[in-house]
């Protein structure tokens, strides 16, 4: 039986607020303030990330510790997440490391195509990329990852024709719902223009002075959905 859940299941999970979702994963970032009580937050995730035979993405650097979520047997977030992010938390405030769940972000890059097979193999070889794991069989431009988890996702979205005078790349910035509407309104006071919020809350579109395109976006399903 699966034990697969919704992003707003996680979120309604007790003891998940340091916690947000970001594109099926959820992401917590830490402030040790040194690199050596980075080291003896990651040392316990470790002891946790064993004991449960779950283990998380962890990236750790100077002054942050960010922690990353995911079942990759169910595609998305499961309870284990939800009781390991639990711990992760824990073990954090044992430390007297704070979280802050404001810095969650994340970054993917799309690329939109008209021929999605003729396109993705150069990109996968030119980043070093691979396919993602579990993506669709009948896609035949599947999004590419990173080996080693490090760099942005690279997907490629279909188009039914050539679309003249706009960008063919854009940016998919993932962030927590209680920042996204924040984040879209800096973006336009920095000179930005709100191309759509037809689809908010899952995502606004925005542009730079010249076109170019980013979108941000949160677990949400878009209000008329």
């Amino acid at each position: 039986m699966s034990d697969a859940i919704s992003a707003a299941d996680f979120r309604a999970a007790a003891g998940t607020d340091d916690w947000r979702v970001l594109d099926q994963r959820a992401t917590a970032t830490f402030r040790t303030g040194s690199f050596t009580t980075g080291v003896q937050l990651v040392e316990a995730i470790g002891e946790l990330a064993e004991a449960a035979n779950h283990h998380p993405d962890v990236d750790l650097r100077y002054g942050t510790v960010v922690v990353r979520l995911t079942s990759h047997d169910v595609g998305g977030l499961s309870e284990r997440d939800v009781a390991l992010a639990v711990q992760v938390s824990q073990a954090a405030r044992e430390l007297d490391v704070p979280a802050d769940a404001t810095a969650a972000a994340g970054l993917t890059i799309a690329i939109d195509v008209l021929d999605g097979a003729a396109v993705q193999p150069f990109w996968r070889a030119v980043l070093g990329y691979e396919e993602m794991t579990g993506s669709d069989p009948d896609d035949a431009a599947p999004a590419l990852v990173d080996p080693a988890g490090s760099r942005p996702t690279v997907w490629f979205q279909q188009m039914d024709a050539p679309r003249e005078q706009r960008n063919r790349i854009h940016l998919d910035v993932y962030v927590g719902t209680d920042v996204a509407e924040q984040r879209v309104a800096d973006a336009v006071a920095a000179g930005g223009r709100l191309v759509t919020d037809r689809y908010a809350p899952a995502w606004w579109v925005l542009a730079d002075a010249e076109g170019n395109e980013a979108c941000v976006c949160t677990w949400q399903e878009p209000a008329d959905h």
